[in-house]
């Protein structure tokens, strides 16, 4: 998300966010990581035997989202490639988002990773060291059908109200734009709001607002106006100075772009193939 600041952050105090510290999936298994060492294939250091643990903060479809009881998306499905590749599992933690801006909880060992559609920021690369860019992400704008609004600035002229989502990139960007949005603590919320006409128009990743579409009922009541272009990419992000999980990430990255299994996540997971969306490069970030 640009230089802008950071997106979906829960701002808690720090002994209610380790208290408040969930594992909620385990996912993809290959191996015990070396019968209960803690140094997996390519000599990356875990901070769990046999499993690659990563922060995430739910949800925030289609990148993360528990579906029938296990957590999913194409974040998760990126890093169960890294973990196939250590020979280990991906055991996934839900985490208040403020913590992914701090990298409190790999500071403090309670995760290997962090991977929550999150935006490369230099404030953030300040705390956390980032993967390559996986992602270029643009800003949607769904507005209520029945609405009339054609666009974000003819929400201003209607004089209609704007949802977002607290301390993201899109709330941000509605702000440069003038607006004083309605903010909500999460995605579902930001949809409940459009849904109950507390707002009628709402500006979040247009991912996001493609996995809502995919539902007749959202798809039937609401439309896209907007696709904004703001300059983001994603990345996922470990410990200062972890140069050989980063190492690991990136190339799975790069092999999974390289071989169609980008692709296929890319189609199982957010829709059809956007190869502006996965063209993201190193030299971007």
């Amino acid at each position: 998300m640009n230089t802008l600041s950071g997106r979906r952050t829960r701002v808690l105090a720090a002994i209610t966010l380790t208290a408040g510290l969930t594992l909620v999936a385990a996912c993809t298994s290959s191996g015990d990581g070396g019968s209960g060492s803690k140094t997996a294939s390519g000599g990356v250091e875990l901070v769990k035997a046999g499993q690659l643990t990563t922060c995430t903060h739910l949800p925030y479809p289609p990148f993360q989202s528990e579906i029938d009881g296990k957590v999913q998306g194409f974040d998760v499905s990126l890093i169960d490639l890294v973990a196939a590749d250590l020979g280990v599992k991906q055991a996934i933690v839900d985490t208040p988002f403020e913590n992914f801006k701090t990298g409190a909880f790999l500071n403090s060992e309670q995760c290997d990773l962090a991977a929550a559609g999150m935006t490369i920021t230099e404030e953030r690369k300040k705390n956390v060291d980032f993967s390559d860019p996986y992602f270029n992400a643009t800003q949607g704008v769904l507005v209520d059908k029945k609405s009339g609004i054609t666009s974000l600035a003819d929400v201003k002229a209607k004089g209609k109200k704007l949802g977002a989502q607290a301390q993201t990139t899109g709330e941000d960007y509605a702000k440069q734009q003038g607006f004083d949005p309605v903010s909500f603590e999460s995605s579902d919320a930001v949809l409940s709001g459009l849904r109950s006409g507390q707002v009628q128009a709402v500006v979040i990743d247009y991912p996001v607002v493609q996995g809502w579409l995919k539902d007749k009922a959202n798809a039937d009541a609401f439309k896209v106006v907007d696709n904004v272009s703001t300059g983001e990419q994603y990345g996922f992000t470990v410990k200062k100075g972890n140069t050989k999980l980063l190492a690991a990430i990136n190339k799975a990255i790069a092999d999974a772009k390289a071989d169609g299994t980008y692709k296929k996540l890319y189609e199982k997971w957010i829709g059809p193939y956007d190869a502006a969306a996965a063209s993201a490069s190193p030299s971007a970030s």
